[in-house]
């Protein structure tokens, strides 16, 4: 089952796009895991934050993903970035419109 994960980073004050293009750098390793999209975005309304909306083949690949060496290092490389605040949810898709 298809697994959604969206939510939104912190970023210190005035480095918001310079994590979103962290996050959004090309990452091979990412679509191998089973990541189907990776979307990385940005609102004049919250200076201070990036959002992420993942698109998994489920649950397992996502969490599976988090222990590859090129993922952890981007996360560690990320960490001067974060002021420490997140939110966001998950859920297993149930249907789409476009799938027809």
């Amino acid at each position: 089952m298809t697994f959604v994960n969206c939510g939104w980073l912190g970023a210190q004050p005035g480095r918001r796009d310079d994590l979103a293009a962290h996050l959004a750098t090309p990452s091979p390793e990412l679509a191998a895991a089973g990541c189907l999209r990776y979307d990385v975005g940005v609102s004049a309304e919250e200076p201070d934050r990036v959002f992420v909306a993942e698109v998994w083949t489920s649950a397992e690949a996502h969490r599976a993903s988090l222990e590859l060496p090129a993922v952890r290092a981007s996360i560690a490389a990320a960490r001067p970035l974060l002021s420490g605040e997140f939110g966001g949810f998950r859920f297993d898709v149930a249907g789409s419109p476009l799938d027809g």
